[in-house]
């Protein structure tokens, strides 16, 4: 791939961090350059209408009392504080324990006047700032900056800062090297900094820690660059405060191969970590690929490697859906929901879907390795997430969304105006993780999320559960007995060894009581057969709609949604959704996963709210409402 060649040039390129290109950035904007600009800004804010569309009550944080059969908690593992750089940049000026409070529904005011609070509070939090720039603006503090350091600290405040850690992209033998120059090109300086910064992310999680209550992960992303704006991404999260000294970042370790293998050999006793990419969708086919950064290939011990450190996917953020393409496979019609790249149309292209871009090609592509090298390393579960770096968590609901980078996209005028139409479609709010755990502490969710008993949602609260095996009991759906679901099967995340017999599944979904109500219930399934990639989709449970059997799909229920008030109708649709399902077409010999999806009746887009504020119609290049979704991790059987 022409790119690939690129990424082994020695050519000094801009660092890309946090899903923004500053040099892109900064050609579709004007960032603010003095206080006229930002009072400019502040009066088009002011004049923005926040009254006229449903806006769901404040509600309290409801406290679970420790649950064998584990309760529900929602949170967000992607989020940026004012120590990333990038967010500084555009506009950021909230710290990490703002951003705390923020995920405990304390409201904050953006310096562009718009204001965030969640509905809702947050169950758990992983603040995962560029590790990359870990210790910069400490040392822009200190002073005894010589006067290059001192040149280089100041351009972080100004809108033509276009040169912050810039690294020399080298040949595959040459790791990447950090610009040393705010730290008197002392290497040692930077290291020292930038294990204070790691500390001090570690001490404001545990500031805000209240096991059983509210739970802060120690955590951060690292954050490799590609062209166009792409993504080959990892947030690292771990189980307690036992970490490495250092954050591990890019300059570290030029693959995720070297990522891993450093964690390990530094995440040791009682130090535990997962990795969790992000946007597979943007990562013009390295997600699932089976070669590095770098066009190394996987050996069998890198893919072994693989499977031990990341167990999960963010499946849908800021920046759009990675679970599928219609493009390939069977392929559906929700496969195309926050999801507008076109496929590739050769192995040069970027800004564009590749057939191992997506989770479900991921899934897939383990299947194949499952038969290939006797392992699956590719059984990952899903979850949600935002990447905001506006240092508001979990702010992912429609009405409520104020952009992603502060003056990059706030106010509305400017998140309607000032992206060009591709940004303006793949821009939304993002979405949440979901974990099914016994109790509110670091360990157990870590547990939950190393099991991959967790969901990903599009950003509202669809309550799912989903269990499969051979001897659930007929009445399951009606009784809702979930010991009676772990005792005859497995929950999402988890394998089953194929067996002859009746393979069903339980599915139940209960609406976000601030959203519209559940239209549907769909299994995707996956599978191998003579060498090609197969799926299916079943509609397993309508909501107000009938299920054609000829199609195994529902009927459409003819919801509707008012785009003058963005009200919805509570009628047809289900507050509800229980079943028991079973696959007409297992086979005990076949290799498959499994997962379930939970698809909302329509409600309106961001845009379209956006667009009430402003009083103009909404825009006509993308959809005025969405179907809001919630995704189980796949549940996997195991050819015997």
């Amino acid at each position: 791939m022409r790119w690939k060649k690129w990424l082994g040039l020695s050519v000094v390129f801009l660092f890309v961090i946090g899903g923004l290109t500053v040099s892109y950035f900064l050609d579709k904007i004007s960032l603010p350059g003095n206080p006229d600009d930002i009072a400019e800004i502040r009066a088009k804010t002011s004049a923005q209408t926040e009254s006229g569309f449903y806006q769901p009550a404040q509600q309290a944080l409801v406290v679970q009392e420790t649950n064998p059969l584990n309760n529900l908690y929602f949170g967000d593992l992607h989020v940026h504080t004012n120590i990333s750089v990038d967010a500084y940049l555009f506009g950021n000026r909230f710290d990490m324990d703002t951003a705390y409070r923020v995920a405990k529904s304390e409201s904050i005011e953006l310096r562009t006047g718009e204001r965030v609070v969640l509905s809702r509070p947050l169950d758990f939090v992983a603040l995962t700032d560029h590790a990359e720039s870990f210790g910069y603006r400490l040392a822009c503090s200190q002073p005894d900056l010589d006067a290059d350091a001192r040149k280089a600290c100041g351009t972080v405040d100004s809108p033509s800062f276009l040169n912050f850690l810039a690294i020399r992209a080298q040949n595959q033998k040459r790791p990447p090297v950090r610009d040393l120059t705010v730290y008197g090109n002392d290497p040692d300086k930077e290291r020292k900094f930038a294990a204070m910064a790691w500390q001090s992310v570690k001490d404001a999680a545990d500031r805000h820690y209240q096991p059983g209550v509210f739970t802060s992960f120690a955590g951060y992303e690292y954050s490799p660059p590609l062209p166009d704006r792409g993504k080959h991404h990892r947030n690292i999260i771990f189980r307690s405060m036992e970490t490495p000294e250092y954050a591990i970042a890019n300059p570290d370790s030029s693959s995720t191969i070297d990522l891993w293998q450093q964690l390990e050999a530094t995440c040791t006793d009682d130090c535990e970590f997962l990795t969790i990419p992000h946007n597979p969708n943007k990562s013009w086919g390295l997600a699932f690929a089976s070669h590095t950064i770098d066009g190394e290939a996987y050996t069998e011990a890198d893919w072994r490697l693989r499977e031990r450190s990341e167990p999960l996917v963010e499946m849908f953020q800021n920046k759009g859906n990675s679970e599928c393409s219609v493009a390939f496979g069977a392929g559906d019609e929700e496969c195309g929901f926050e999801q507008f790249f076109p496929p590739c149309a050769e192995d040069s292209d970027t800004s564009c879907i590749y057939p191992t871009s997506m989770a479900r090609d991921g899934l897939q592509k383990g299947l194949a390795l499952q038969e290939e090298i006797g392992i699956n390393p590719l059984r990952f579960g899903f979850i949600g997430a935002t990447d905001t770096h506006n240092s508001n968590p979990g702010n992912t609901e429609e009405w409520n969304f104020r952009g992603v980078v502060t003056f990059g996209s706030s106010p509305a005028a400017r998140r309607l105006n000032s992206f060009d139409p591709g940004g303006l479609k793949i821009t939304n709010p993002g979405g949440l993780a979901a974990v099914w755990a016994p109790e509110n502490t670091r360990e157990a969710l870590f547990d939950a999320m190393r099991r991959k008993e967790v969901y990903a949602t599009s950003g509202t609260r669809i309550r799912l559960r989903a269990f499969a095996g051979f001897d659930l009991p007929e009445n399951i759906a009606d009784t809702a007995d979930i010991q009676a679901a772990y005792t005859g099967g497995v929950p999402m995340g988890a394998s089953l060894p194929g067996e002859p017999g009746t393979l069903a599944f339980f599915v139940w979904a209960t609406r976000d009581p601030d959203s519209a109500p559940l239209a549907k219930l769909q299994v995707i399934k996956g599978w191998i057969e003579e060498g090609k990639r197969q799926e299916l989709v079943y509609d397993i449970a309508c909501g107000g709609s009938e299920l054609d059997p000829a199609t195994n799909r529902c009927q459409p229920n003819a919801a509707r949604v008012d785009l003058q008030t963005c009200n919805w109708t509570e009628q047809p649709g289900a507050p509800e959704l229980r079943v028991r399902w079973q696959d007409p077409d297992y086979r005990p010999d076949q290799n498959a996963f499994y997962y379930l999806r939970a698809v909302e009746n329509p409600t309106c887009r961001w845009s379209t709210y956006d667009s009430l504020r402003l009083g103009r119609p909404p825009p006509e290049n993308v959809p005025a409402t969405s179907t809001e979704m919630a995704w189980s991790s796949p549940i996997w059987i195991n050819a015997q």
